[in-house]
């Protein structure tokens, strides 16, 4: 069996002082879930979230229904 290794980054919109979030998008196909970690703490604990699960948040922060103002 072969371990691949998630590959953190950051969005490229992540230019806010360092307050931002890591994906690893790479295990996505492989293995169903999307990592994402503190960017402040890259060794502390990652959330494993399921492809679907991530790829409907980000639809709905795209579309503005996750807006508060």
């Amino acid at each position: 069996m072969t371990t691949e290794s998630p590959r953190w980054f950051t969005s490229s919109y992540s230019s806010n002082g360092g307050d931002c979030v890591e994906v690893a998008a790479n295990l996505a196909a492989s293995h169903g879930i999307v990592p994402v970690r503190d960017s402040k703490n890259v060794n502390g604990p990652a959330l494993s979230l399921r492809a679907d699960a991530f790829t409907a948040f980000v639809a709905g922060v795209r579309a503005g229904d996750l807006d508060t103002v």
